[in-house]
């Protein structure tokens, strides 16, 4: 029955996840829209919430916390550990930046991605790859920023770098660390 209670709960957590994956399947059906809506609604926001719940009741406190810990060991491996190099760094800051450009294409000239226009959605699932591979791009640091973004007591620390002039040269060294 344990056994049983274990495996059913790790199917309504796994499915509360790919729950709201099934809305564009829907939006595809040919039903009016109020039904469409309603379903997706389910799908999205009720489903899920309902799901999850019966899941931690079925797993129990310390099979959720099983599961919680392997998921977040898994993330962490994900984390590039290896300080990257600066061209890896500004590379990927391209890419974190580059998809923003057709966000502000489509609320600033809405006429060259028009929302009937099949590319619109090719353009924003490929930025939002981009976006994503991006943080694997830009290391393990940037991650540590990132994260340090949403930390109230976290602080930005510059620190400064060893002098590099040579003899007699007027060219001084910044005050804090860009790299």
């Amino acid at each position: 029955m344990n056994n049983l209670r274990f495996y059913l709960g790790l199917v309504f957590f796994v499915v509360a996840w790919i729950l709201p994956l099934f809305g564009v399947l829907v939006a595809r059906l040919n039903l009016p829209l109020s039904i469409k809506a309603a379903i997706i609604g389910l799908l999205t926001v009720g489903g899920p919430e309902l799901l999850g719940l019966l899941a931690v009741v079925c797993l129990g406190k310390e099979n959720l916390i099983c599961i919680k810990n392997k998921l977040l060991a898994w993330l962490r491996r994900l984390k590039p550990a290896a300080p990257v190099s600066r061209t890896r760094y500004r590379l990927g800051l391209a890419m974190f930046l580059l998809p923003l450009i057709p966000t502000y294409i489509m609320a600033y000239a809405p006429q060259w991605l028009p929302d009937h226009s099949p590319q619109r959605l090719y353009i924003n699932l490929a930025a939002d790859f981009i976006f994503l591979t991006s943080l694997f791009v830009l290391g393990g640091d940037f991650w540590d920023k990132l994260r340090a973004l949403f930390v109230y007591d976290a602080r930005a620390e510059f620190g400064r770098r060893p002098p590099e002039n040579p003899a007699g040269s007027n060219h001084q060294a910044p005050d804090f660390d860009v790299s």
